[in-house]
């Protein structure tokens, strides 16, 4: 069985994430989507923790390589979207 490791490893498992306003994410070392449009985000840390980033226009297949806690649903277009962990 493949273990988590360390935040600085790659991505051991990728989960289809649905945005919510109310659900964070633990473990999660990054994010893409298969779609167009925009991901609003909350990260762990700095001014991205208390409130969301949008990404306009997220590119189709590009890794985010963040640490989100939480893919808003408020600001989100995207609807394909998936995370490593």
């Amino acid at each position: 069985m493949a273990q988590a490791g360390s935040f600085g490893d790659p991505g051991v498992e990728i989960r289809a994430i649905t945005p919510s306003n109310d659900t964070d994410l633990t473990g999660c070392r990054g994010v893409f989507t298969t779609d167009a449009g925009s991901l609003a985000v909350r990260t762990i840390y700095g001014a991205s923790s208390s409130s969301a980033v949008t990404i306009a226009d997220m590119p189709i297949g590009m890794v985010l390589p963040l640490r989100v806690t939480r893919v808003m649903a408020t600001g989100t277009t995207a609807t394909q979207i998936y995370g490593l962990f």
